[in-house]
């Protein structure tokens, strides 16, 4: 879906979000009311993607990695520029093909020889030295190019001929694929897929929001978005997250939710029979973030066993994995985790 383009950046309003009270509800009203005119700005440029823009910032929030799914023409490029923008940040895009080297990506260094005749190695660094990088197309880069984000992604540094470079805080980066052609593609690894925190699923727009598209799209203006955030409003929000108290009994149905997507342990029938692997650990970690980010979002004082259940789509999706038998019956793996929704309760 194409959509008009943001604004050049404006400056965020002076003094950013207040430090640390020690008031965590006053804390929380003020930042929804931020992240709600984030939600506004970017849907003035964003048309139709209401739940895509909320899982994303949902993700940023909770300080991980999104890997956005959709067919062409549907804003994914588009919503990580808005996002930058909004947002403050310093966004940068690789488009991934399959002759990207990894120094394309994480920099390199050059010999370089001084008016004295001294020469000396400099590093160049690449465009993942950003606070919001793109990977547009990932599984058209080759696995030694999606290796070479890993690091980066899991630890925010890289390392080249011998020496390490630290990230930009804060870094996220924002991966996209399209499902549909998948001639001279590489499939993410496990290990790697499970570096994203959300796997998005990008749908078509409602009615209503294509034909406001195309009205707003086409005329005489372009539709603007305002700068909100900063990098360092971003952080302190990345900081409440995690203080953000999570009850016991959301505890459990987190747990719940994961042990139970296990072939190995679960007492579900339908999974024991239906999935290869189940999701580990990290799933567990990334629910409880998000849920938490998710209450945030809404300026509530802790999650609930909703949040959980609205974010065990994105979450899991990427992290079981059907297999042949269910395949060949037609088992999907919405199916599977709506009953492991369903037994939450």
């Amino acid at each position: 879906m194409e959509t008009a383009p943001s604004t050049t950046p404006t400056h965020p309003p002076a003094g950013g979000l207040p430090p640390a009270s020690g008031d965590l509800g006053a804390e929380i009203d003020i930042l929804a009311g931020r992240l709600a005119k984030v939600k506004e700005n970017i849907g003035k440029v964003i048309f139709g993607q209401e739940q895509t823009i909320e899982q994303s910032l949902v993700t940023i929030l909770a300080g991980g990695h999104v890997l956005l799914i959709g067919v062409p023409g549907l804003a994914k490029t588009r919503l990580v520029e808005c996002l930058g923008h909004v947002l403050g940040l310093d966004a940068r895009r690789v488009q991934c093909t399959p002759d990207l080297m990894p120094a394309d990506i994480i920099g390199s260094e050059v010999l370089e020889e001084s008016e004295g005749g001294k020469r000396a190695f400099r590093f160049i660094k690449g465009p993942v030295f950003c606070q919001l990088l793109m990977a547009d197309e990932i599984n058209r880069a080759s696995p030694r190019t999606q290796s070479a984000l890993l690091q980066a992604m899991q630890e925010h540094k890289v390392s080249v001929a011998g020496h390490t470079h630290a990230l930009p805080l804060p870094f996220h980066v924002l991966a996209t694929q399209n499902p549909l052609e998948q001639e001279g593609t590489y499939p993410l690894p496990e290990a790697q897929l499970d570096r994203f925190l959300l796997q998005i699923d990008v749908d078509y727009p409602s009615l209503e929001a294509e034909r406001q598209m195309l009205i707003v799209t086409t005329g005489s203006s372009d539709a603007t978005a305002d700068t909100i955030l900063n990098a360092q409003d971003l952080m302190a929000a990345q900081r409440l997250v995690r203080r953000i108290p999570i009850g016991d009994k959301v505890v459990e149905a987190i747990l719940r939710l994961v042990r139970a997507g296990r072939p190995e342990t679960t007492e579900l029938e339908e999974v024991r029979k239906s999935l290869a692997w189940g999701p580990g650990p990290r799933a567990g970690q990334a629910l409880m973030l998000a849920s938490r980010a998710r209450a945030l979002m809404q300026g509530r004082f802790s999650p609930s066993i909703e949040d959980v259940a609205a974010l065990a789509h994105p979450v899991l999706r990427h992290r079981v994995a059907l297999n042949y038998g269910a395949r060949a019956e037609g088992v999907t793996l919405s199916s599977i985790i709506d009953r492991l929704i369903g037994q939450l309760g």
